[in-house]
């Protein structure tokens, strides 16, 4: 299979883009698509036959669930149940944070195939705030089953460069957005019982949900949403977080790699370094999270060594990932 990259600068390449985005979505085919988190593998959500292929195309084990992304909130009670006593929590939410990176788990409706929630009785959801991204998927007008463009497990892409990396030959097409706002997931909540349980962490913060009310962790051993595996987003490269970069002694003759948040100066101990953000500033970390692991991954280490960032606010999610990354 030949995968076309579709710019879409101009105005002419962007009405092409969508309009063969659209076309190879209605004929039950995969494509990859921007959205304001990370690069997305979209499929019709509605079609058993569709979504299996983004499961074969990732390598994705069937017991991981998909979010489903809605061309606009009047899909919102065709594949999910909003139970009389959530409802004005949900509202409040869907009022605060959509179109935008925050993904509500519900019960799910017939309507949704089980392939598409892993056989869960609920169902992840969210509307994406991307321009093109909601444009395609008004046009089609069906809700899209996306999980990360790029095989299971590995590093999410945030550039159309990075799903040719990982998907070119599997897939007929990639829309090249640019650069990915957030460069993470989305964060994932259940509303249930008056208030809410983080099941991932993401550019909407815990403290920002906390104004609608109370919120719960919960662990279970397997996933109700996606991002909850143990080990995802890995490099190749083995990784290690460590507070500071004095804790590990690089032996003479070794290929290490540094991504530091802190602003001390880069060590010719290092290789490779990055630093994921010249002024201390989350947001800049983690859009640049996903890039920095890949350049480094990229580059021939024996290892990658991390420093740890603080985990308040989006430095959560940031964590969240690299535990991920360097899970054994």
């Amino acid at each position: 299979m030949t995968t076309e990259i579709q710019p879409t600068a101009t105005p002419n390449e962007r009405a092409q883009a969508v309009a063969r985005a659209v076309s190879l979505l209605q004929a039950g085919e995969i494509v990859a698509l921007p959205t304001e988190t990370v690069y997305g593998l979209a499929a019709d959500a509605l079609s058993a036959e569709a979504v299996v292929k983004i499961f074969e195309t990732k390598g994705r084990p069937r017991f991981d669930p998909l979010i489903v992304h809605l061309p606009d909130l009047s899909w919102l009670e065709k594949v999910a149940v909003v139970e009389g006593d959530a409802r004005a929590h949900i509202e409040k939410l869907i009022a605060a944070f959509w179109p935008g990176p925050l993904t509500i788990v519900l019960p799910r409706t017939e309507l949704v195939p089980p392939i598409v929630t892993a056989g869960l009785a609920t169902i992840a959801i969210r509307m994406s705030a991307h321009p093109l991204f909601a444009e395609v998927v008004r046009a089609f007008g069906r809700p899209l089953a996306a999980p990360s463009a790029n095989r299971f497990g590995r590093i999410s892409p945030t550039a159309a460069s990075h799903v040719a990396e990982e998907l070119s030959g599997r897939i007929p097409l990639i829309v090249d957005g640019g650069a990915t706002e957030h460069g993470i997931e989305s964060t994932v909540i259940a509303v249930r019982d008056g208030g809410m349980a983080m099941l991932r962490a993401g550019p909407i913060t815990r403290e920002e949900l906390a104004k609608f009310g109370e919120i719960r962790s919960r662990a279970t051993k397997l996933p109700e949403a996606p991002g909850q595996l143990p080990a995802h987003y890995r490099p190749q490269t083995p990784l290690v977080i460590v507070n500071e970069l004095s804790e590990i002694p690089v032996p003479e003759g070794s290929r290490y790699g540094a991504l530091l948040w802190s602003s001390a100066p880069f060590s010719e101990a290092f290789i490779e370094s990055r630093r994921l953000s010249t002024t201390g500033d989350l947001r800049e970390a983690a859009a640049n999270l996903f890039r920095y692991l890949r350049e480094l991954d990229a580059a021939g280490l024996d290892f990658i060594v991390v420093e740890a960032v603080p985990e308040e606010g989006l430095g959560a999610a940031i964590m969240d990932r690299l535990r991920r990354a360097a899970h054994l």
